[in-house]
């Protein structure tokens, strides 16, 4: 048992509470927050080593054991997520600094942001079904606060799909708990795993396991993306950051976990399906990619092409595909949050938010450019930036496994982000400067240091794929693998 497991979860949520007594003092908050996502990011490298040198970390609460206690389970795949989560969420809170209005800032802004990372972390970290939704549900009431903030028409719209889409969909997640619990009597994952694979995936239990595909592919954007769009382009650019690499990513890591720890008996049907579901959620964000003139929603359309890319590892199953997922979903979390924020600077500098309405950005904000150029770079898969080897790996994977059209499906599709983006690229950076001198908006040092920071990143993760492959191979191992999960929870 190991106490640091819960942290991640519990120290956002208890300083958000602190938070919400101070809410006039801005800067108080800012540094408060700053600093608390920064321990965050030093507490999750400390379990991430822990659980790479003495195996998974669990802590039961109040000394109940499994199946009948609350767990929390530390296995790679989850300690990967919570620490990118981390660090996005830190990067974020830099750019909102120096971005958001301060009258936003003052009603709970940094509360909120703290609750979504809190949320976002356990519901990496829980151990059974009903905490997941407890988690998920703590994430998205601070994402309802937050997508709404500031109160502009477009948001209270986009927010009332949003919202609406999301109580439904934690509808149907209550009633799969209940029927799930129902024929097992265990809602502990290890627990349910280890039964569900002694009696066999009867035919009940592959109809319960299509409800829980229904739920998390409405969360991840699956599919069923026809929210993401109006929901990821009105919030202010740091939130819209935060949601683009958290919140679909969650329902990602609900799926890998459902789907390779519970559901994994009866592929023909389940991985099918997620098969084909991943392919026509390609090929519909590839059409919306194209469609759009508005740089938010060509942005938006980017984060579901991903998603659908990232699930052909879960729908190939093999440690390679998996391998290959949880690289490209570490870099995808990071390349998103970085494209979100500097559509949104683009977007504040310009004043404008249409591809024929802005151009010659380079001449002003040559920074800015050349910081968008290596995004579109790393998110196109080419070396040696962070895309390459997760593209590679699941590659590698599907073509050993037969899946030449998913696979051909999701290469296409990085020709389709690499014309999006570079679309927006040449429309907006090259040409004849529309801003002229006197109108030229200040370049706010808020946009340059959190994409120094994830250009970085791009090129360390890339570079430095090495350093990280044993650290995600343990993670995929135990994705192959449910026996290494069980062990480790049930019996320590």
């Amino acid at each position: 048992m190991n106490n640091i497991v819960v942290l991640p979860m519990a120290l956002p949520i208890l300083v958000g509470v602190i938070l919400i007594f101070l809410n006039k003092r801005v800067l108080l908050q800012r540094s408060i927050a700053l600093v608390l996502a920064i321990i965050n990011i030093g507490v999750s490298i400390l379990l991430l080593k822990q659980v790479h040198t003495e195996g998974i970390q669990t802590i039961h609460f109040g000394g109940w054991l499994p199946p009948f206690g609350i767990s929390f389970v530390a296995d790679g795949f989850a300690v990967l997520l919570v620490l990118t989560a981390n660090i996005v969420t830190a990067v974020c809170l830099m750019f909102a600094a120096g971005t958001i209005e301060e009258k936003r800032e003052k009603l709970y802004f940094y509360p909120f942001v703290l609750f979504l990372l809190g949320g976002v972390n356990g519901s990496f970290l829980t151990g059974d079904l009903f905490n997941l939704f407890v988690t998920f549900e703590v994430m998205l009431l601070a994402s309802y606060a937050l997508i709404t903030l500031g109160g502009t028409n477009a948001q209270l719209k986009a927010s009332i799909k949003y919202i609406a889409i999301n109580v439904v969909s934690s509808s149907f997640f209550l009633i799969a708990i209940a029927y799930l619990y129902g024929l097992t009597g265990t809602l502990n994952l290890a627990d349910l795993s280890e039964k569900i694979a002694e009696v066999g995936q009867t035919p009940l239990l592959t109809v319960i396991s299509l409800l829980f595909l229904l739920v998390f592919s409405i969360k991840s954007g699956l599919l069923l993306y026809q929210w993401l769009p109006s929901s990821y382009s009105t919030p202010p650019t740091a939130v819209a950051a935060l949601f683009g690499a958290l919140l679909t990513k969650v329902g990602v890591y609900a799926l890998f976990r459902i789907f390779t720890l519970l559901f994994y008996h009866e592929p023909e049907t389940t991985h099918f399906i997620i098969g084909v579901m991943a392919g026509l959620t390609i090929i519909g964000g590839c059409i919306g990619a194209l469609a759009y003139n508005n740089i938010r929603y060509i942005v938006s359309y980017n984060v579901i092409i991903a998603i659908g890319f990232i699930l052909i590892g879960l729908a190939v199953m093999s440690a390679t595909a998996y391998e290959g997922a949880i690289y490209y979903l570490i870099h995808d979390m990071l390349m998103k949050s970085l494209l979100f924020l500097l559509a949104g600077a683009m977007i504040s500098v310009a004043s404008a938010d249409k591809l024929d309405e802005i151009s010659g950005l380079i001449r002003n904000y040559p920074i800015l450019g050349w910081f968008f150029f290596i995004s579109v770079l790393s998110l196109t898969g080419i070396p040696p930036l962070s895309g390459f080897i997760g593209k590679v790996l699941i590659g590698e994977a599907a073509i050993s496994s037969g899946f030449y059209v998913l696979l051909g499906i999701g290469f296409f599709s990085g020709l389709i982000v690499l014309y999006s983006l570079m679309r927006v690229f040449m429309n907006c950076f090259w040409g004849e400067t529309l801003i002229d001198e006197e109108e030229q908006q200040p370049f706010k040092k808020a946009y340059i240091v959190p994409g120094a920071i994830l250009v970085l990143l791009t090129f360390v993760i890339g570079i430095g794929a090495e350093g990280l492959a044993p650290y995600i191979k343990d993670a995929a191992n135990t994705l192959a693998d449910p026996t290494i999960y069980i062990q480790a929870v049930l019996y320590e």
